[in-house]
């Protein structure tokens, strides 16, 4: 019964984030796309000499860059120190994104760290835990997801605290960039920095919120599977 309540518990509170967030993915992806500012950002330089440029701006010329043309995600991995970039050439988001990449690789390497293998092991005990459940071999049920919902917050905490701060700080990295290279004007630059104040309201919030639905969307599984077996 216990788990029944936890369920509707967490059920509510999901509803309650999507309410009161009323996050919308469809304006997220409508404000990531603008025609002019595509044109505006194509006579920057390529993906690849936009990102040691930032590197350099950093000075963390150390970090490795790769691009992936038929990838859709651009990332900083700690563990090989190198950033992989997506295809991003056909979008302005693409100056702000590669500077969101560069800031994660001057952050607190022990956070970067304990992000990277933490998240890992944060997803390998949700799929023992199931396996265990299913094998009816945990006991104490509600001890176990006290420790689960622990880890979770864990996660949350440190998970959105890089991303945010990446998030914020990208923008006047992406800035500064485009007023030292002098390619676009005065004008040019500040529709692109409205743009993306208009793109990171959304995003920072998206980014926090999806994060915390996904763990408590794990721990609803997990009560159903204790709940089931």
């Amino acid at each position: 019964m216990e788990f029944i309540i936890i369920i509707i518990f967490l059920i509510i509170m999901y509803l309650i984030l999507n309410y009161i967030f009323d996050l919308n993915i469809k304006e997220l992806k409508k404000i990531a796309e603008n025609k002019e500012l595509d044109e505006v950002t194509k006579k920057y330089p390529n993906n690849i000499e936009i990102c040691r440029t930032y590197l350099k701006m950093l000075d963390n010329e150390s970090v490795k860059i790769e691009e992936d043309k038929n990838s859709n995600a651009t990332l900083y991995l700690v563990s090989s120190n190198k950033i992989f970039i997506a295809n991003l050439k056909d979008s302005y988001t693409r100056i702000q994104t590669i500077a969101h990449e560069c800031l994660h690789s001057v952050q607190d390497k022990k956070m970067l760290w304990f992000n990277f293998i933490f998240s890992n092991m944060y997803i390998v005990l949700f799929l023992i835990l199931c396996v265990l459940a299913i094998f009816k071999i945990i006991k104490l049920k509600l001890l176990v997801l006290t420790i689960f919902l622990l880890c979770g917050f864990t996660f949350y905490i440190v998970r959105t605290y890089l991303e945010d701060d990446a998030m914020i700080k990208a923008k006047f990295l992406a800035k500064k960039y485009m007023e030292n290279v002098k390619i676009s004007s005065k004008e040019e630059i500040d529709k692109i920095i409205k743009q993306y104040d208009k793109l990171n309201n959304i995003g920072i919030k998206y980014t926090n919120i999806d994060i915390f639905k996904n763990i408590l969307i794990k721990t609803i599984i997990l009560c159903v599977f204790f709940i089931i077996f």
